[in-house]
């Protein structure tokens, strides 16, 4: 999920000639994006924890990069006074990926990517004290929705606003990391693509192994079938391309377009807990859902004006 970095699209885009190459990268980005939580069920259900699930998948994704970019990192002077920001995005995107995975394990799936999605609010804080950016009139508007939308799913009949469960606390931090992770990666314009890609593997894949250390039980059972192993490592794979697909629609395409583009992640995830798990929905949920996602239309309009 997190190589969602680097907004900027080509002068030619610019001008109007935008190919339809960068919309169908997206589309499929966020296809799989949001069917990846299904293989990290079953990866569980087989033994492998949430967190050693994570950081087996993306440390196979770090050594598909490291293989395919080092003539590139070659050159790379890793201590310059830049490296803070690659530090900042690995670890924000690391906790973002791995509070992702454990919500979508622990919680229903379509609450915890409505929750997640409150990064476009997230997003507005960090831009205003990371970028300088003054808010504009659809900022506002964000802000209204995304806190509207939030208070109707987490409202208890007691009275509290806060989380109720574990995999709510994970929703919103991810969406919180996660705006943080693409607010670095606009600041840093001292670094490319492919060495932020390769901070967010690395990243993900620190967080997410230290988490498993403090698991009571071991992270890994210790009859691993031939059957998980392929699976961590097709979901490695898949990681590692679904990585460069998202970061080429993204560069080619405007930021306000590539928003609306990846809520496409709700449908398919959608359609897909409704085939393969039992889960449903309140209306108050579709409600405050609705919201959110509202939130993340106007953000694309303020990434617009």
């Amino acid at each position: 999920m997190l190589t969602k970095q680097n907004k900027q699209y080509t002068q030619g885009e610019r001008s109007g000639g935008q190919s339809a190459f960068p919309i169908v990268a997206l589309l499929v980005g966020a296809t799989i994006w949001g069917l990846l939580w299904y293989p990290y069920r079953l990866l569980e259900q087989a033994g492998v924890s949430g967190p050693a699930a994570t950081a087996i998948t993306y440390l196979v994704a770090l050594l598909l990069g490291l293989a395919v970019f080092r003539d590139k990192l070659r050159t790379v002077r890793m201590l310059d006074r830049e490296t803070w920001l690659l530090v900042g995005i690995g670890l924000s995107a690391g906790w973002a990926n791995l509070a992702y995975v454990l919500g979508v394990l622990h919680g229903e799936i379509m609450r915890v990517m409505l929750l997640f999605y409150l990064s476009p609010l997230w997003t507005i804080v960090f831009a205003r004290f990371l970028l300088g950016e003054v808010l504009s009139v659809p900022g506002y508007l964000v802000i209204v929705f995304s806190l509207g939308g939030a208070i109707i799913m987490l409202w208890q009949p007691e009275g509290s606003l806060l989380p109720s469960s574990y995999a709510d606390w994970m929703g919103i931090s991810a969406g919180f990391m996660f705006a943080l992770a693409n607010v670095l990666s606009r600041k840093d314009q001292y670094h490319d693509v492919q060495l932020k890609s390769v901070a967010v593997w690395v990243g993900v894949a620190l967080v997410a192994f230290g988490y498993s250390l403090f698991l009571p039980d071991l992270p890994v059972s210790v009859d691993v079938s031939t059957y998980t192993l392929l699976l961590l490592l097709l979901v490695g794979l898949t990681v590692f391309a679904l990585s460069l697909v998202v970061q080429y629609g993204l560069t080619h395409t405007p930021a306000n377009q590539a928003i609306v583009i990846m809520l496409f992640e709700l449908v398919v995830a959608a359609v897909a807990a409704y085939f393969l798990t039992d889960e449903a929905m309140t209306l108050r949920e579709w409600t405050g859902g609705a919201m959110i996602v509202s939130a993340s239309l106007f953000s694309a309009r303020m990434n617009r004006e």
